[in-house]
């Protein structure tokens, strides 16, 4: 049953999408509207807009957008009922209750619950005789009763069935501890638990739910060594770091992005409580985007073996794009933060903190690394460095930045400066045009994805179709003319299949005497199919004279005329693309 369409219009007027989007984003007003860094992509221009008159946020980067209900679903990976949840709890307003819950949202909260269980019962298990073990392992890392407690530690008992069994006394169900990945089902349908002979770090979002956990085995030798929950319908692995919970409050503009939960728990236990780490993965677009909120830089501090160098790779490629400062530690003797400041017993603390002070950025990182692939007294060799050399400066969006390196290699390595300037221009160069062939080509598949995922259509008709939205735009924006519209235009006269969907919707909506704006029509499409409405809406202007528009966009839709199919613009090259384009604009005209 669907949440009463009066409680969605009172939520939506009391959750202001400024006030809730700058919780995540930080804007600046422009105009009407507020501008502001996609939480969604990288980027470093901003793109992603916020109108609080028409109550939606759209990125013309990714072309992501919809209302304050799918924005909160996005940046906190909910369903529909649990982001309006989440807005009423913010309103101080109150979700009838009788309606809800659906099947899925109702699953996560027991999710939440059996999670919630099992990391009060892993707990509880380290302080037993059988836990011993485990808590002698954590206290032979030199971790604090305290430190154990804040985190959360446990254990997880040998016996196959230990937790199993006590969240069926506390009325969870086979399915739903299954559901939680904290059992696995075997051939005989029975549930056994998936973490035994563990010890256990629950892993905490930003609400202080706890949503998975990570466990080291006890067991030497034994693989893997650590072991994680899989994605399950509140976690997904690539989109939550470990300790952010913490992090996020101590953070000061900056990071530390290490790899393992021990390196995190002995960094905050040692003072660095602005340290998080990533689960079992390497640096992820999603991880980072969540990262950006909370700092304008991120300290690298990998392991220092080949896979570890590749994941700081990795994360420069990701970080570097979205305008987050990066800075690399390299700890020395190969160790990790963890072993390093227990090396130095009570001066540990300090001495990382001597690691942070001298760490360069990372493009001194990468030319570092560069040369030690290179024998630069070689004359060939010396010549080869140099020009991976001139690459990577080239990749560098400041000119200003560019020409630091520049002169700072031309007198590291003994050469005019002139010269690396020059091949560096012509890279620069080079790279811009390819740049430029690029954007086309994705301009061209844009077309082509767009009409094929969000309208099913064989065939396209460009001006009715844009007829169809500028007439979908007007009545959202003109409520007062919309009645005597809906009375004389059929949704049969629409071409394309989600144009007509979205006009039956508010046609629909007005004739039951309710609104329809986005937000109230948003549960009914999909996240996609919304981020087209929000673009229809961002795309189109208030007209001075709505009555006249419409009557502009009803004739256009009649005449329905020059339909240019799919597979006409897919196989078209560039050239021809170019011209139809310019045929319909001068018809048009």
């Amino acid at each position: 049953m669907a949440i009463p369409q009066e409680f969605i219009s009172e939520l939506r007027m009391r959750a202001d999408i400024v006030d809730v989007v700058s919780s995540y984003v930080k804007l600046k007003r422009s105009g009407r509207s507020y501008l502001g860094l996609c939480p969604f992509h990288g980027e470093k221009t901003p793109s992603f807009t916020v109108s609080p008159d028409k109550g939606l946020f759209y990125c013309f980067g990714c072309h992501v957008g919809g209302d304050v209900i799918g924005f909160i679903k996005r940046a906190e990976n909910l369903d529909y009922i649990e982001a309006v949840r989440l807005l009423a709890q913010r309103a101080g307003m109150t979700v009838p209750e009788n309606t809800a819950d659906n099947g899925m949202s109702r699953l996560r909260t027991r999710i939440y619950e059996a999670n919630r269980a099992a990391a009060r019962f892993y707990n509880k298990q380290l302080y037993t005789d059988e836990g011993r073990e485990g808590l002698e392992y954590l206290r032979g890392r030199m971790l604090t009763d305290s430190t154990i407690t804040h985190f959360g530690l446990g254990y997880a008992p040998k016996s196959r069935f230990a937790l199993v069994n006590h969240l069926r006394s506390m009325g969870f169900t086979k399915a739903e501890i299954i559901q939680a990945n904290l059992a696995n089902e075997t051939r005989n349908n029975n549930a056994i638990d998936r973490f035994t002979d563990r010890v256990m770090f629950p892993i905490i979002d930003l609400r202080g739910n706890v949503i998975a956990f990570g466990g080291r085995t006890m067991i030497k030798d034994f693989k893997p060594k650590y072991l994680n929950t899989s994605d399950t319908p509140v976690f997904t692995k690539g989109n939550n770091l470990f300790a952010l919970n913490f992090a996020k409050n101590e953070a000061k503009g900056t990071l530390i992005l290490v790899e393992g939960y021990m390196d995190v728990i002995a960094l905050h236990q040692a003072g660095f409580r602005n340290a998080v780490a990533g689960l079992g993965t390497a640096l992820t677009p999603e991880q980072a985007n969540v990262i950006r909120h909370y700092c304008n830089e991120v300290i690298l501090c990998y392991d220092s073996d080949n896979a570890g160098q590749m994941a700081v790779s990795r994360a420069i490629q990701i970080l570097r794009p979205m305008g987050i400062g990066i800075r690399v530690i390299a700890v020395p003797n190969g160790k990790d933060p963890d072993e390093f400041i227990r090396s130095y017993g009570d001066q540990g603390p300090a001495r990382f903190r001597m690691l942070i002070e001298k760490s360069g950025n990372d493009v001194d990182y990468r030319l570092r690394k560069l040369q030690s692939s290179y024998n630069t007294d070689i004359t060939d060799q010396r010549v080869g460095y140099l020009s991976e050399a001139a690459k990577l400066i080239a990749s560098l969006d400041s000119s200003i930045e560019r020409d630091v390196y520049i002169s700072k290699l031309a007198q590291e390595q003994g050469v005019m400066k002139e010269a690396i300037q020059e091949q560096v221009n012509r890279i620069v160069r080079k790279n811009s045009s390819s740049a430029a062939k690029r954007e086309f080509r994705e301009l061209k598949k844009q077309i082509i994805a767009e009409n094929s995922a969000a309208d099913r259509d064989k065939y396209i008709s460009f001006g009715s179709a844009k007829a169809e939205e500028l007439l979908i735009a007007l009545l959202m924006n003109n409520v007062d003319i919309a009645m005597d519209v809906f009375r004389r235009v059929p949704p049969e006269l629409f071409t394309s299949a989600f144009n007509r969907k979205v006009y039956e919707i508010i046609k629909s909506n007005a004739e039951q005497g309710y609104d329809f704006s986005l937000a109230d029509i948003s549960g009914s499409f999909t996240d996609e199919e919304n981020s087209r409405i929000a673009h229809i809406l961002f795309s189109h202007t208030r007209e001075t004279y709505p009555q006249q528009a419409a009557e502009d966009y009803i004739r256009k839709m009649q005449e329905n005329s020059e339909r240019i199919t799919r597979d006409q613009v897919a196989s078209a090259d560039d050239d021809e693309l170019r011209r139809m384009m310019a045929q319909l604009k001068k018809k048009k005209t």
